[in-house]
């Protein structure tokens, strides 16, 4: 991949250069050292790849990635100190157009963090390269019960998928709701585990009702957001207990929408609706239509008010989604099918 680097501090843009000079299928494109050079290096000499600080001069890493996703889009992964103490601005990076976050290595004892970095370009390259394949899912991982309370009063499930700009997506449409109490509501947003406690934390402070991490075993809760946790895929089984599988392996999108949107298809007998907001690549678009086609209602983010449109516009293709509604329309719309109170 050809890769850009803005960061303006010359010892991370150092470790960052060397850790990609170090790997024959990347290179370094150019360094920008403040946000408003990446935004016009991304319109003259576009990167496959940018590796976007979050505290530049001119323009910080959140306008800079939002300009460049308005101007000239392409991926862009978030690299900056300690990504835990900036997480506001982590979000709202993600929200911007950035796909993922991870630490920026150091010049001393470069291994650890020169690894994780090289782990998220293989991801990167993989969703750049292969975003417009979909491969065969069926969930294996046996599922463990649970002490939490067990689903029988949940009557209606809404399952939400999303990745790139999404945890924006999700708090917007889940904004100042509180849901019937029959109701259990399932976000998979392409996040890496490391961070994914920070983002149920994160989407906790914007809404009215309680946000928690799924753990491997757990049944639906009735009136909170559980969140997928984990890089495995989150599936729900026969028993509507809900896990993590670790098949397709080589399935790039982690954890997979398409994986338990086809499990709620599957093995949910209630009412439903799938959710599917914007994104990279194709995920969730095949799981949309096979909720359809189980008779569940489902729903798609429009281009307008989609950071990318990659996710959507698959699922438009399959005709997956019954409506497509701008992002300020979802909630209204979920509110009015579900019911409860704003």
């Amino acid at each position: 991949m050809r890769i850009g680097i803005a960061n303006d501090v010359p010892m991370a843009a150092e470790a960052l250069r060397r850790v990609i000079a170090g790997t024959p299928q990347h290179q370094v494109l150019w360094i920008a050292r403040t946000g408003l050079e990446a935004v016009r290096m991304c319109a003259d000499n576009r990167p496959d790849l940018v590796l976007m600080d979050l505290n530049m001069p001119e323009l910080d890493g959140v306008e800079a990635t939002r300009r460049i996703m308005e101007e000239s889009p392409c991926a862009i992964l978030v690299v900056t100190g300690r990504p835990q103490d900036s997480v506001n601005q982590v979000f709202r990076a993600l929200g911007a157009g950035a796909l993922d976050v991870t630490a920026t290595p150091m010049l001393a004892g470069q291994a650890e963090g020169g690894g994780q970095l090289l782990a998220k370009l293989r991801t990167m390259e993989k969703l750049i390269r292969h975003s417009g394949g979909n491969q065969a899912m069926s969930p294996r991982m046996p599922v463990q019960a649970s002490s939490e309370r067990r689903d029988a009063a949940v009557q209606t499930l809404v399952a939400i998928g999303a990745s790139t700009g999404g945890p924006v997506a999700v708090a917007k449409i889940l904004a100042g709701w509180h849901p019937p109490p029959d109701c259990a509501i399932v976000v998979v947003q392409h996040i890496d585990e490391n961070f994914a406690d920070h983002f149920v934390k994160w989407l906790s402070e914007q809404l009215v009702m309680p946000a928690r991490a799924i753990e491997h075993g757990d049944a639906l809760i009735p009136g909170t957001v559980m969140i997928a946790k984990s890089n495995d895929h989150l599936v729900l089984d026969e028993k509507l207990q809900l896990g993590y599988d670790a098949v397709p392996r080589e399935y790039a999108y982690r954890p997979s929408v398409d994986v338990f949107f086809r499990c709620v298809a599957q093995h949910w007998r209630g009412d439903a609706i799938g959710i599917l907001l914007t994104g990279m690549g194709r995920d969730g678009a095949e799981g949309l239509l096979a909720m359809r086609r189980a008779g569940k209602t489902t729903v798609a983010q429009d281009q307008a008010t989609s950071a990318v449109y990659g996710m959507p516009r698959a699922a438009a293709e399959l005709d997956a989604a019954q409506l497509t509604l701008p992002l300020q329309k979802i909630g209204p719309f979920l509110r009015g099918s579900v019911g409860g109170r704003s």
